[in-house]
């Protein structure tokens, strides 16, 4: 479904992913502790191209909105790690189409201070960030902070006004 499709294309957005050498080191790296994921995610806003998801740790609520106008879609749902070093966000994505169900998830990865991601299950090895942190490391996309919500509500009111 298209609405699938548009709610989670989104974070691999910025994502270089270099399936050669990213792979083999990431192999040999450590999973990430729950601990490690919650202080990467907790109360973070990750930024993409043309929107953010917000991981409050408050009850663990996931929302994210992307795109704009008749082509904006927002999300609600509730966020979760599972060792090893695995986080998930599972929400119901709402556009204009109507709403849809997406269950993502990345895997961290850690070796000498970079940290290796890849989206599940399928995606590749890439570094998300570098043992020191690089300008261009999706790493610097996370936000302290609430980066989604005069999005998502413009975007929310726009969709429940069109019904």
């Amino acid at each position: 479904m298209a609405l699938v499709a548009m709610g989670m294309g989104f974070a691999m957005q910025g994502a270089a992913a270099v399936p050669g050498k990213d792979s083999v080191a990431a192999q040999s790296a450590a999973p990430l502790s729950t601990q490690e994921v919650y202080r990467l995610y907790a109360n973070r806003s990750w930024i993409w191209k043309d929107g953010s998801g917000y991981f409050p740790a408050k009850e663990r609520r996931f929302v994210a909105s992307t795109g704009a106008g008749s082509k904006g879609s927002y999300a609600v749902g509730r966020w979760f790690i599972i060792d090893p070093g695995k986080l998930c966000f599972d929400a119901k994505w709402y556009a204009k189409g109507g709403a849809s169900s997406a269950l993502t998830c990345f895997s961290h990865r850690e070796k000498d201070g970079v940290v290796f991601q890849k989206r599940e299950p399928d995606g590749d090895w890439y570094v998300f960030k570098h043992a020191r942190a690089k300008a261009g490391d999706e790493y610097r996309k996370l936000r302290p902070g609430n980066y989604v919500e005069a999005h998502f509500k413009r975007i929310e009111a726009r969709l429940s006004g069109s019904k």
